[in-house]
This record gives structure tokens, sequence and C-alpha cells, in this order.
């Protein structure tokens, strides 16, 4: 069983996976996602003006991806009754230092893991403009694998959920935002 954190797009961020490498989600969370940075912050005409909100897919079932991994239905399942309650860090290109909003909602469905989540107007690297001009709507996730079979491809049964990402590049071709308000 592999009880690493890593990212679904690892060079996708300039560390690579040097940050979170060994360390469990909790420590990842608590040394490097201050959910106060994370949080949407009101300007004066309410926290939702101050953001942008999107939907999309951060993973889709049964489709190989570019490093050889297939999610099947049902390897979110744990993690999102483990999040219940609480918001899941949206992250700029997977930087734990660059946390840019939060996920609202995520929910299983046939074609994969569906989110809804806020970019921080202020957010770094200009991703709330990125995302509103659609040049930047890839989504990926980090997260430990707790249950797999094979190699090449891998196929994904059971997953910790870390973070959801806003990429350039997703290890998921498909894994995209699909509206923007």
């Amino acid at each position: 069983m592999n009880t690493q954190i890593v990212e679904a797009f690892p060079f996708a961020s300039s560390g690579g996976l040097s940050s979170v490498e060994n360390q469990s989600r909790e420590d990842v969370l608590d040394s490097h996602l201050d959910p106060a940075r994370w949080q949407p912050e009101p300007n004066g005409k309410g926290a939702k003006e101050a953001s942008v909100r999107f939907a999309g897919y951060a993973a889709l079932f049964d489709r190989e991806d570019r490093g050889g991994d297939i999610i099947r239905r049902g390897a979110f399942a744990r993690a999102i009754t483990a999040w219940r309650g609480r918001k899941v860090p949206l992250l700029w290109q997977h930087k734990p230092d660059a946390p840019i909003g939060m996920i609202e909602s995520m929910s299983e469905d046939a074609r994969g893991l569906r989110v809804i989540g806020q970019v921080r107007a202020d957010a770094p690297g200009a991703a709330a403009k990125l995302l509103k001009q659609g040049q930047v709507n890839g989504l990926s996730f980090g997260y430990r694998v707790t249950r797999a079979d094979g190699a090449a491809p891998r196929v994904l049964k059971d997953l910790d959920l870390v973070e959801v990402s806003l990429v350039t590049y997703p290890m998921q071709p498909g894994a995209r935002v699909h509206a923007v308000e």
C-alpha cells in the first residue's frame, strides 16, 4: 500500500513532491494550508462577489490518464465522507504555498468526481482572471493511494483526497472546468 501523498500531475509545481512527500494528510493541511488563506475574503460587497465560482470534474472514471492510472467509480466515496462539513483546499498548480480558494462541494457521478468551487479574486497567479477568460481550465487533485490493483495501468480503487488544483495541464486531459460564474 502506497502511503505517500502524490500529486496527480507532480511536475506541474516547481517543487514536485518535495513539499508533501512522506507527510500525512493532516500534516500537509496543518503545515501548508492555513484555512484563513484559502477562504473567500469579503470585499465589502460580499464573499460571493469577491470570488469566481466554477463547476467541473477533478477526475474522470475508467479512463487512463497520462501517468497510466485508471480511477474506478467509488474511489472517492470514503474521502467525500471524510471531508463532509469541511472545505477542500483549492490550490494553484498543486503548490501548497499557493492556496487560491476552496471546493464547496464534491460528489461522484457516473462520469467522475464533480466539484463546485470558488477562486478568490485576489488569488495568486491571477488565477481568477485566467479562469474567467478560459485560459486555465484544467482540474487535478492531490491524493494518497489506499487501495489499487496492477501496474501500467494501475487501477485506483480508494484514495485519500488532499487537495484539488486549478492547473494548466491536467494529468487526465478531460478533467476540466465546464462552467464559470
